[in-house]
């Protein structure tokens, strides 16, 4: 498979088009709960096997997967995991929450109820 990518518009496009969208940080609780991009869950990458049928059950959803930055591979490998597990649209935002931020675009801070 290779991995559908999604740029930092293309996101806000689905966003503020109010597209129904998963987004998903794959980096650990730590860096999920100092900031993440609105409205997004935290699936680790190592933990994607145990996470990903509890928290995405429909397999036919929009799902954007983002990390720290491109150089990352916690978000591409979640991607490919996710396929493989049967899920349909799974999208990376390769640039990641780095780009995200640096654009002066919003984030949001703590956990988030699972």
């Amino acid at each position: 498979m290779s991995v559908k990518k999604i740029s930092r518009d293309e996101l806000k496009a689905k966003l503020n088009g109010g597209e129904d969208i998963i987004i998903v940080e794959t980096l650990g609780p730590k860096d999920y709960e100092e900031a993440h991009l609105p409205g997004a869950i935290n699936i680790p990458h190592s933990e994607v096997d145990e996470l990903a049928p509890r928290l995405l059950p429909d397999k036919s959803a929009q799902i954007v997967v983002y990390c720290s930055n491109k150089a990352c591979q916690a978000s591409p490998q979640t991607a490919r995991w996710l396929d493989a597990l049967g899920y349909e649209n799974v999208y990376d935002y390769e640039e990641g929450k780095q780009d995200w931020i640096e654009s002066g675009l919003p984030t949001e801070s703590g956990t988030v109820a699972a």
